[in-house]
Formats: structure tokens, C-alpha cells, sequence
């Protein structure tokens, strides 16, 4: 099982370090937005938002790759990953990237379960 949490960790990590510095410097084509994806975009983008978002996808991204404090790392990410879901299922209305990136969270916070018992005494 070790090895499956090593492949889920550098593949989470190297997604959300892809996208979030496509963010910053575009070298990535984005499909065109249209409907409630556009004005949600166009929303969040000018509110600096996502700017805070995906330096903090950059954050939690170096903290898996590089091994720094993991279980946090997890825990960290968990609140995007699940506005990612509901982004793809709510606003697009197809489950795309947010269930893969959900399932992983998920997955590993479940099998790091015991680095959060202090949390919930």
C-alpha cells in the first residue's frame, strides 16, 4: 500500500503544481468558458481570489513533493479539492478533474487518519 500512497502523492502534487502555475503563466490552452463557468469565473477571478487559491495549491504541492509536514498538507488542500467537485458538478454539471483530485484527498486523509486523532480530543 505504500507504494500506491507514494504514486497518489506525487501525481496529486505535480496536477495542482501544473494547473496552478498555468494560472500565473499560461502556457496551458483552457477550453473557453461559457454560461455559469464564465460569470463564476469572471467573479472569482476579479476579486483576487484564485490568485490566493493557487499559491496556496503551489504551498501544499512543494509540501508533498518535498515531504514537509504531509498530513498537513493533506488536510490543507482537502477545502480546494472539494470546491473543485462542486465546481465541476454544480456550475459545469460534469464531473471531470474534482472526482480523481477529490478521490485522492480523500483517500490519503483516511489512511493518515491516525496523525489526526490530537485533533479530535
Amino acid at each position: 500500500m505504500k507504494i500506491t500512497e507514494i504514486i497518489i502523492t506525487y501525481v496529486f502534487a505535480f496536477i495542482y503544481l501544473l494547473f496552478a502555475l498555468n494560472f500565473f503563466f499560461n502556457f496551458l490552452p483552457m477550453p473557453e468558458l461559457q454560461g455559469n463557468a464564465l460569470v463564476f469565473m469572471e467573479v472569482i477571478g476579479s476579486t483576487g481570489y484564485m490568485t490566493a487559491v493557487k499559491f496556496l495549491e503551489i504551498l501544499v504541492a512543494l509540501m508533498l513533493i518535498f515531504n514537509i509536514k504531509r498530513p498537513l498538507a493533506w488536510l490543507l488542500i482537502l477545502p480546494v479539492s472539494t470546491n473543485i467537485l462542486m465546481y465541476d458538478v454544480f456550475i459545469v454539471g460534469q464531473p471531470m478533474l474534482g472526482v480523481l483530485m477529490m478521490a485522492m484527498n480523500v483517500f490519503m486523509v483516511y489512511r493518515l487518519r491516525t496523525h489526526y486523532l490530537c485533533i479530535v480530543k
